[in-house]
């Protein structure tokens, strides 16, 4: 028997759609890790098949562990080995399980994050769809009133997104375009992935230095080189 001051494992949900932008889930992913939080992984359908072409990581169900450990360790401008990171308190989820823990209001996690957001992964949470496990659990956590963040990877946006973006709002969710900023000295590729993970993070109020944050001093960041 247990005991009863046992700590629950309350994760937060990370789903990843098909848009372009596998790095900023992967830095996302390493902030959390780095944080001490715990992580359930939604990978969708599409999104395998991005991953395949950014990186050459093939995603697969049953080498999940391997597969995400080597598209973790892989740098922005993809250098294998760029990081190191332990996975051990990642739980995987597939996309098509409808019955997976996340899928139930009744399963305890913080919230959940999704990076990137395509446009038609925006479009199926904010009609309430529940074609896949990622927009079963934006569902559950609009409904639970859990912290819902979603980095919508796309330009242009037409009139239909960007209802659909409103929606999401007025819902309650954070919509957060993955749009780099250049203020916080930008030198690398990884640094302006890092800084859009860093806004995902601080938007769910998890601590991170992906970023150099603005201090009111014009040129501070040239004056830290």
């Amino acid at each position: 028997m247990e005991p009863e001051n046992k700590q629950q494992r309350r994760p937060w949900v990370v789903g990843v759609s098909g848009a372009s932008g596998t790095p900023y889930a992967a830095a996302v992913l390493r902030g959390l890790i780095a944080a001490g939080e715990s992580v359930d992984l939604v990978v969708s359908r599409a999104s395998r098949l991005t991953l395949l072409d950014e990186t050459g990581i093939a995603f697969r169900d049953a080498h999940w562990r391997d597969d995400l450990t080597a598209w973790l360790a892989r740098g922005a401008d993809g250098k294998p080995d760029t990081f190191d990171v332990d996975v051990a308190d990642v739980r995987h989820w597939a996309a098509g399980d409808l019955a997976a823990g996340p899928s139930s209001g009744s399963y305890a996690v913080k919230g959940m994050l999704i990076v990137p957001a395509s446009t038609a992964a925006v479009a199926g949470v904010a009609l309430g769809l529940s074609k896949d496990l990622l927009q079963r659990v934006a569902s559950v956590t609009l409904k639970e009133r859990r912290p819902l963040v979603v980095a919508v990877r796309e330009t242009p946006l037409n009139g239909q997104t960007l209802r659909h973006m409103v929606a999401l709002d007025e819902a309650g969710a954070v919509v957060l375009p993955a749009s780099p900023a250049f203020y916080a000295g930008a030198t690398h590729i990884q640094d302006l992935v890092d800084f859009v993970a860093g806004r995902v993070l601080d938007a769910a109020g998890v601590p991170h230095e992906l970023y150099r944050r603005w201090e009111g001093e014009l040129g501070g960041a040239l004056s830290s080189d």
